[in-house]
């Protein structure tokens, strides 16, 4: 058995649909178990009509347009999302009459982008002659706390899902599941989403919890690659990473799977691999939990931008053991998470993203401290093997330095795999450039 997800940009319209069935059907022979996501944009079409809906207008035209259009671009019927429909148009009525979405509203608006996209893909699969049924998430067992927008799933869900899947992972049945992503419902059937990476998370659940010989998700590049190809032209295919090192990629603005969707296989060590769903016979990336060879050097140069750095510095907390933690709590107090930290006896530095309001944490700290804050910067991280860092740092500064580009803060990650570097957000570009260049040599 394999897990199969595809993301919404995979499954937008009637073309991309018929080239996801045609992988679909391609991979029959191995049992594949479906995830699916929305399709296109229809959450954010969702989350525009709860606005006017707030507002007092009820409008379901985009969300109607496309599946509609859809399935007649296809030639099926698809009964069961014109029903949804309908109670999508309710739900938004009563919206309109309270003037007022809540978070568990919210969550049950979204579910129509999911459960509309599962029958759709079924119907279609279906006409072509493949034996398949679609499931609502909680239809698998998919049990989760209550906290809409991120809920979480809980323990029992190891056990829900082969109870329900079994069957068909032992060839007792021959129609593949087609599951929503994303989706659960907590012990009081009230419909939840999982929040940032939900899509991937209920993948990788189900392929934990089947023992699935390997998870794929299925994306528009040749798995995961050396660098932003937007970026760096001739970056190449990374054919294997580590668990950590995909979960530092994530973090570090790498459009892999989220890092709390790793949760699920690391438990249990089963395979991930990023397949190109243009390219099917491209063997992709897999992620795993050791190299099965030497460690590389270095996997994989990756940056964000818009990032703020904070420089802290109190000579009147010189050796105080409690330094370290009053800075933190001020953070903690405000909700705010810091991306990477330099450290010394008086002074920390950090980096936060720049979209944060700081006026609250920076009056805070400024009671112990001096404080600089310096704006329009960006993160570089090389993904590397950091016990061989004095070699990696030699090869990027000499590099760095011929160019003339000055690295303001840098930070080694503790899981040994990541060195970070700030620069100016104009120069995040070229430095990656340059690292790539001297690191991988082209």
């Amino acid at each position: 058995m394999i897990v199969m997800k595809f993301g919404g940009s995979s499954v937008a319209n009637a073309e991309r649909i018929r080239h996801v069935a045609s992988i679909i059907q391609a991979y029959k022979e191995s049992r594949p178990v479906v995830v699916l996501s929305a399709m296109g944009d229809t959450t954010d079409h969702l989350l525009e009509a709860a606005d006017e809906a707030v507002k007092g207008k009820v409008d379901i035209e985009k969300v109607e347009k496309l599946h509609y259009e859809t399935a007649k671009a296809l030639a099926v019927e698809v009964p069961e999302i014109k029903l949804l429909l309908d109670e999508l148009k309710t739900l938004l009525t009563g919206i309109s009459m309270l003037h007022e979405l809540t978070k568990r509203t919210r969550d049950y608006l979204v579910s129509f982008g999911e459960r509309m996209s599962v029958r759709m893909m079924a119907a279609f699969l279906k006409k072509e002659g493949t034996p398949v049924k679609f499931y609502d998430a909680w239809d698998i067992g998919m049990v989760s706390d209550s906290n809409y927008m991120a809920a979480e799933l809980l323990d029992e869900v190891w056990e829900n899902i082969p109870s329900h899947l079994n069957d068909y992972k032992n060839g007792k049945t021959d129609e593949i599941p087609v599951v929503t992503g994303f989706l659960a419902q907590d012990r009081n059937g009230i419909i939840t989403t999982l929040g940032r990476g939900g899509s991937d998370l209920s993948a990788t659940m189900i392929g934990a919890a089947m023992g699935a010989e390997e998870i794929q998700t299925w994306k528009d590049v040749d798995g995961i690659l050396t660098s932003d190809p937007r970026i760096v032209s001739d970056a190449r295919t990374v054919s294997e990473v580590t668990y950590e090192e995909a979960q530092e990629l994530a973090m570090f603005g790498s459009q892999v799977l989220h890092p709390r969707s790793m949760i699920p296989c690391r438990k249990t060590g089963t395979p991930v691999r990023v397949k190109n769903s243009y390219n099917i016979k491209s063997a992709g990336s897999i992620i795993v939990e050791k190299h099965s060879g030497k460690t590389p050097l270095v996997t994989a140069i990756t940056t964000i931008k818009d990032v703020t750095i904070i420089d802290i510095e109190s000579s009147r907390m010189l050796g105080a053991s409690g330094f370290l933690a009053h800075v933190f709590n001020q953070f903690l107090k405000w909700n705010i998470s810091v991306d990477v930290i330099a450290t010394s006896q008086v002074s920390v530095s950090l980096t936060v993203s720049s979209k944060i309001d700081l006026t609250g944490v920076i009056e805070d700290l400024k009671r112990v401290a001096d404080v600089t804050v310096k704006k329009d910067k960006a993160i570089v991280t090389v993904i590397c093997d950091a016990l061989r860092s004095s070699s990696i740092l030699a090869k990027s500064f000499a590099a760095l330095s011929s160019e003339g580009i000055n690295v303001q803060m840098i930070s080694q990650g503790a899981s040994k795999v990541n060195i970070s570097m700030l620069v100016d957000s104009n120069q995040a570009a070229s430095t990656v450039q340059i690292l790539h260049k001297a690191l991988f040599g082209c």
